[in-house]
């Protein structure tokens, strides 16, 4: 069964810092490119980064260039969002998910989300 289980999500002041976690299982991890998108209330869903860990090419939405930082540990089969310098605009929900490349139009698996949550 595939699953992606992100985890690290909370509440932090403006400026902060929190790093997610997408823990995969159930497919081959090195195979596909791990995104994580946000989707705030009343809004549509965004993509924020993404990791091909075929390649290892890292993508980045504007809003989070010099912000973010997204990371893959193979052995471990877990993609990490680093993010730092947070703004209440980032608050979210934020999921990963995964398929066999970041340029996919509608990836295959994702996970249950996880709140983010930054206060001004």
């Amino acid at each position: 069964e595939v699953q992606l289980v992100e985890s690290g999500g909370g509440l932090v002041q403006a400026g902060g810092s929190l790093r997610l976690s997408c823990a995969a299982s159930g497919f081959t991890f090195d195979d596909y490119a791990i995104g994580w998108f946000r989707q705030a209330p009343g809004k549509e869903r965004e993509g924020v980064s993404c990791i091909s860990n075929s390649d290892g090419s890292t993508y980045y939405a504007d809003s989070v260039k010099g912000r973010f930082t997204i990371s893959s540990d193979n052995a471990k089969n877990t993609v990490y969002l680093q993010m730092n310098s947070l703004k209440p605009e980032d608050t979210a929900n934020y999921y990963c998910a995964a398929d066999r490349d970041c340029r996919a139009e509608e990836y295959d698996y994702w996970g249950q989300g996880t709140q983010v949550t930054v206060s001004s």
